[in-house]
């Protein structure tokens, strides 16, 4: 078992949700928080998965998190305002959201995709944050100093043939991240970034490159980190910002 986190530990007895929590870069995520003292609140479609984590963070000590299984390509306005409420009424607080879930089909021309594949895309990558943010706003202003990062992509950033539908929607989320921070740029306690990996080593990179080295790639342990140093204190020197990796220290977690 892990030693307990020091009290002065900026994320000790804060609330943070996760989504994509069941694996790679989420779960590296809520691990992470959750050794820093936070209660993590794992938020995914697979109850299996979570239930992984979940048991994971017991098991090294940290504090129980809570589960909160929901669709993202299925919820809709009451699903998200159900979610927000289950926060106030379970646990009182909400510090902090790390949008870590993102929907890929794979790497096609334009002209094989689906509209049905577009919606699904755009309805986890760019309507669920803001839906997210929208329903949990009134608990994230009401804490002293709450951190939203939202994890965008290369290809969103600057979108290149066969990614099509994904680099769309994610370039749609970077376009909602800039009028979200734009909005809340007034506010002292809530602070927000859009955050670019790059490559990493996680299920989605094996899918779109799978013959790549992948030990020369960033871990999900080492971008949780550095995601986790985002969502503190140290967060609010670059508030508003779209902030790569690259630009980064590379610390191995």
């Amino acid at each position: 078992m892990n030693a307990s986190p020091a009290a002065s530990d900026p994320f000790s007895e804060r609330v943070i949700l996760v989504t994509g929590a069941g694996q790679g870069l989420g779960r590296a995520a809520a691990l992470a928080l959750a050794a820093r003292g936070a209660t993590v609140i794992l938020l995914g479609r697979t109850v299996a998965r979570l239930e992984r984590v979940y048991d994971e963070i017991v098991a090294a000590g940290g504090p129980m998190p809570a589960i909160l299984p929901v669709d993202l390509a299925a919820a809709a306005d009451r699903d998200f305002e159900t979610l927000a409420q289950s926060i106030a009424v379970q646990l009182g607080r909400l510090d902090g959201i790390l949008h870590c879930a993102a929907h890929f089909t794979s790497l096609s021309p334009l002209s094989l995709q689906t509209v049905e594949q577009w919606q699904t895309l755009f309805k986890v990558n760019a309507i669920a944050p803001f839906a997210i943010n929208r329903a949990c706003e009134p608990l994230l202003k009401r804490s002293p100093d709450a951190a939203v990062v939202l994890v965008g992509e290369t290809h969103g950033h600057a979108p290149a043939a066969y990614w099509g539908g994904f680099a769309v929607s994610k370039a749609a989320q970077e376009a909602y991240f800039r009028v979200l921070a734009d909005e809340w740029a007034g506010l002292t306690n809530l602070h927000a970034h859009l955050a670019i990996p790059g490559p990493v080593n996680t299920p989605q990179r094996n899918r779109t490159h799978p013959a790549e080295d992948k030990e020369s790639l960033p871990s999900p342990q080492a971008l949780a980190a550095w995601l986790v140093e985002l969502m503190g204190p140290a967060g609010r020197a670059v508030r508003g910002q779209i902030v790569e990796y690259a630009a980064a220290p590379r610390r191995e977690a």
